[in-house]
């Protein structure tokens, strides 16, 4: 796994009543994880893209560039709400409020990023996560995991036991594409099978 200094701080911790809950928009350091995470990405172009847990938008309004259809789901209101504002120009980005991996989105697609999300996941539901992502991931598509590495209290799980669990993936689902230690952020890309 390649390491480099890019990302160094902390992700922005969540507050209750912000129309930001993690302010995002302020740090630095979330833009430039955003750029490695493009940057990552195999392909130039996808079909049909899920992003999973989209906050306010900053990365999807991005990613959008790179995707015919781009579905971001996200569990806080508040922030899915700037999002909608943030691309409502988009007319190929849809957003759902939804609670991976309690539900998931019926269709498949070449493209799932998990930006975060998956650290507020317990083990159940983490194990879920992994099954549901690959039902819905077409063969030859493409996994993104971007976490921060670090722990706080609202975490069930850290970036690398989320990382951990789908590189025990390969190489019998998942082929591993390429692996960056980023300072406090840690990412991932796998290739489905």
């Amino acid at each position: 796994m390649k390491s480099s200094p890019a990302f160094l701080l902390a992700p922005p911790l969540p507050t209750q009543e912000a129309e930001d809950p993690w302010p995002f928009a302020a740090h630095g350091c979330v833009r430039s994880r955003d750029d490695v995470t493009l940057a990552s990405l195999p392909r130039a172009r996808y079909r049909s893209a899920l992003e999973i847990g989209g906050a306010i938008g900053l990365l999807t309004e991005k990613l959008q560039a790179r995707c015919d259809a781009l579905l971001s789901v996200e569990t806080s209101d508040s922030a899915q709400a700037r999002a909608i504002h943030r691309c409502r120009h988009l007319s190929h980005v849809r957003f759902q409020r939804m609670n991976v991996p309690e539900r998931y989105p019926e269709q498949t697609f070449d493209l799932t990023l998990v930006s975060g999300r998956g650290a507020y996941w317990s083990l159940p539901e983490l194990a879920l996560a992994q099954q549901r992502i690959l039902e819905h991931l077409e063969p030859g598509g493409h996994l993104v995991l971007v976490h921060w590495t670090g722990q706080t209290r609202d975490m069930r799980c850290s970036g690398h036991e989320v990382h951990d669990a789908f590189r025990r993936l390969t190489p019998r689902r998942l082929h591993h594409l390429r692996g960056e230690l980023e300072g406090t952020w840690r990412l991932d890309v796998f290739e489905r099978l």
